[in-house]
């Protein structure tokens, strides 16, 4: 075994580690930001396939999201708690009719919707390239989010879909996800897609995204490569609408704007377009920096003077940090390099 293979065996066992480690000492209201961070890392990392590795500039991921999270509380809820909370309109008979306990099931089942979605949509989307599929993939989050509002029989409608929590014999809820399931789903998703981008369709990936004119000349079928990450992108995203779903309990349509796809815009630009490392780093500067700073909304004693709270300065002062990271990183933190990259240059310059 190579040196970079038993690195990563090493950094895949340590992030194993602290995922016991959070699950059994955390508080939960530390527990609940890692679960987020854990589950931002599997979009982030999904969306930097098709935006960075592939470089499709896409503003789809609030679709498939929705997706997902939608699928996942319908399969979630049975159908007294359905009945119980559809107040527009009746529920439709198919949406009563399904219901699994089963979390593992609910994710996979998830993702395959959205990606079966993300084949049907890649035959129209990726006639059109640049900013033309900008606009296009915009539309379809939009057509998401309206359709979920304008289907109350099968959506609830604007009021979402809530109390999604498993229920024990005792009458006691508790959240389907847990550290080990959105942990569990970032590690897997972190190996499914380095292999990916390490694989010869990876290669062809980086190529589509260089030139997709010369790598067309050269018998690379972009289509096919751009459709594949694509799906691959759509079904963790699915995944991650599924997470998400059991981690707050709720799903509505104001939850998908476009501001959700522009926050992982923001984290896989901070941490460099086309880096898994980087989407990484990303999310966690992100996800765990505005976490860090909610101090800032509270009222703070200052050398003896108590300050007012002023609700939204954590955000202000937040994007003056991003706004300066930038500046000094206008490739991002990890430009188009992996960990495994910054590790050989050590190497080379170490002889």
């Amino acid at each position: 075994m190579s040196k970079f293979k038993i690195l990563h065996v090493l950094f895949f066992a340590l992030a194993i580690g602290f995922l016991f480690l959070s699950h059994y000492y955390f508080a939960e209201y530390t527990q609940s930001i890692v679960n987020n961070i854990a589950i931002f890392i599997i979009l982030a990392i999904s969306y930097n396939l098709i935006n960075g590795v592939t470089g499709q500039f896409s503003l789809e991921p609030n679709g498939f999201v929705a997706v997902g999270a939608y699928v996942a509380a319908l399969l979630l809820l049975n159908a007294d708690s359905k009945l119980y909370q559809f107040d527009a309109e009746e529920p439709a008979g198919i949406i009563l009719a399904l219901h699994t306990t089963n979390f593992i099931l609910t994710m996979i089942i998830s993702g395959v919707c959205a990606t079966i979605l993300a084949l049907i949509l890649a035959m129209p989307v990726f006639r059109v390239r640049g900013d033309y599929l900008a606009i296009v993939t915009l539309g379809f989050g939009f057509i998401i989010q309206l359709l979920a509002v304008n289907f109350p029989a099968y959506t609830n409608g604007s009021l979402g879909l809530n109390e999604v929590m498993k229920v024990a014999e005792n009458g006691d809820t508790s959240r389907y996800t847990n550290i080990f399931y959105s942990g569990g789903v970032a590690i897997i998703a972190v190996i499914v897609i380095l292999n990916l981008i390490y694989s010869k369709f990876g290669r062809a990936m980086k190529a589509v995204r260089d030139d997709e004119d010369a790598a067309l000349a050269m018998g690379v079928n972009t289509f096919k490569i751009k459709t594949m990450a694509f799906s691959v992108s759509a079904f963790f995203e699915g995944v991650g609408g599924a997470l998400l779903v059991g981690l707050l309990g709720s799903v509505s349509p104001d939850q998908f704007t476009f501001f959700f796809t522009f926050q992982l815009l923001i984290i896989i630009v901070l941490g460099g377009l086309g880096s898994t490392t980087g989407a990484i780093l990303g999310t966690i500067l992100v996800m765990g920096g505005s976490e860090w700073l909610r101090f800032l909304d509270e009222p703070m004693n200052l050398l003896g003077y108590q300050t007012e709270a002023y609700p939204g300065l954590r955000m202000v002062v937040f994007s003056v940090i991003l706004i300066f990271v930038m500046l000094f990183a206008r490739r991002g933190i990890m430009g188009q390099m992996e960990l495994t990259d910054i590790l050989n240059k050590f190497k080379k310059a170490s002889k």
